[in-house]
């Protein structure tokens, strides 16, 4: 279902490899993207979980779920923020999206605060348009207003992507 190793690129040490489920979950890096250790338990023990290492290091994470027949969900993908735009966050989805074709998968979805603008660009570089919005998403599930580039979360932006059959 999902490949133990989706990206590795020896020439600049970059990988992407799933870490086992006895294994610790790395909630320094999941807490890049999600507010707290609680919203992240609500969906992690369902997903699988990707580390992006950079020269050994662990640099980022994607988690995934498959929330119905054909239908993956990137729940949580991050990158450490010196690292942040140069490429890591498009190789880790674009390995996700290259996983989900190689297992028979027809679309992967992701989910972004209403005001994440940077977040919802680089969703759409990688191909996926907006098909949906959870209103009031981030008022209903967090007990404290949160707040992106100034402004306040309100509505979750839902993404797709279908996977074109070869």
């Amino acid at each position: 279902m999902f490949d133990k190793i989706i990206y590795n690129n020896k020439d600049s040490e970059i990988r992407m490899e799933l870490i086992q489920k006895n294994s610790q979950i790395p909630y320094d890096l999941l807490l890049l993207a999600d507010e707290t250790v609680e919203s992240i338990d609500k969906y992690i023990h369902e997903c699988v979980i990707y580390l992006l290492i950079f020269r050994n290091k662990p640099v980022g994470v994607c988690a995934v779920c498959e929330v119905s027949p054909g239908i993956i969900e990137i729940k949580n993908i991050a990158v450490v923020e010196e690292l942040r735009g140069r490429g890591f966050g498009k190789i880790m989805i674009n390995s996700v999206i290259d996983n989900a074709e190689r297992n028979g998968y027809e679309r992967v979805i992701i989910g972004t605060g209403d005001a994440g603008v940077r977040q919802i660009n680089l969703y759409k570089k990688c191909g996926f348009e907006i098909y949906d919005r959870k209103k009031n998403f981030f008022i209903d599930n967090f007990p404290e207003p949160i707040y992106e580039n100034g402004i306040q979360l309100i509505d979750m932006v839902m993404l797709k992507r279908d996977i074109v059959k070869k």
